[in-house]
């Protein structure tokens, strides 16, 4: 009875599972498949397999006369490798300085960044914009790097500091001991120890950036630094009565971010739930 009540266990959660993938793959699939057809493909048949495959559509979104989607998927990386590298400088400084170096108001340092955790971004964005108006950042690059990466910041220390305290004092003990600088054992010892969280934490940041879409349109106004997501805004708008030319856009946009996620899922678990040294 045991056995089978496993058997059921694991038929439950497997079937729960197989329909949340069909669920979150299917509007993919429908933009893709949709991508290959006409109009009046479209319309007649919906879930239909496109007869025949037409790839127009998807030609004219990378043509740089009919659409800025290289312009647009430039922006976007450029934000987002910014993004990433000064949050991953950022937290790894931070990191440090609050689980390493004992100084007083260490610990009230940390919870006030742990504040942050509490209050989702929105409540912020009036004050945020004021303050963006009055730097002269609107319309500007760093207008969407600089939010992105204050408001990942308590999320990533948090992350960070914990992995950072479970490196052996030893180590660092014997690094003094050998004339190495507290710069120095971050630079090489922490830090390479550190990977597994560094890199999940550079991949959250990669796909909140990748995806965000509310602060760039606050803060952008030019198409010149329109972002992916305000690209496929901005062209569905324009070409509102050609759906089957909006879902090629949409799925091309759509790439970058499902290979990032096929690659980095092994390393947010590993980040998550490894130790920092290894026994």
């Amino acid at each position: 009875m045991i056995v089978d009540g496993n058997k059921t266990a694991k038929t439950i959660q497997y079937t729960l599972l197989i329909a949340l993938a069909v669920l979150t793959l299917l509007p993919m699939l429908l933009a893709l498949v949709g991508g290959f057809k006409n109009l009046a493909q479209l319309r007649l048949d919906l879930f239909g397999w496109p007869d025949p495959f037409l790839w127009e559509n998807y030609v004219d979104v990378l043509h740089p006369k009919r659409s800025r989607f290289f312009l647009s998927l430039f922006n976007s990386m450029l934000i987002m490798s910014t993004t990433v590298m000064l949050g991953v400088i950022l937290s790894s400084f931070a990191g440090f300085a609050l689980s390493r170096i004992k100084f007083p108001g260490r610990e009230l340092i940390f919870n006030f960044f742990l504040v942050g955790l509490l209050f989702p971004p929105a409540v912020a964005i009036l004050p945020l914009y004021v303050q963006l108006k009055n730097m002269y950042l609107l319309d500007n690059y760093f207008g969407v790097i600089l939010p992105q990466v204050a408001f990942a910041l308590p999320m990533q220390i948090m992350l960070v500091r914990s992995f950072f305290k479970q490196i052996p004092m030893e180590l660092e003990e014997s690094a003094t001991i050998d004339g190495c600088t507290q710069l120095q054992f971050l630079v090489r010892i922490v830090i390479p120890l550190s990977k597994p969280v560094l890199t999940t934490i550079a991949i959250l940041a990669m796909v909140g950036s990748w995806n965000s879409y509310f602060l760039p349109l606050l803060i952008l106004n030019s198409e010149k630094y329109f972002t992916l997501p305000m690209g496929v805004m901005s062209f569905a708008s324009q070409y509102v009565y050609n759906w089957p030319l909006v879902l090629a856009y949409i799925t091309l946009a759509m790439v970058p971010a499902v290979i990032f996620y096929m690659l980095a899922q092994k390393y947010i678990i590993e980040g998550l739930t490894s130790g920092a040294v290894k026994q």
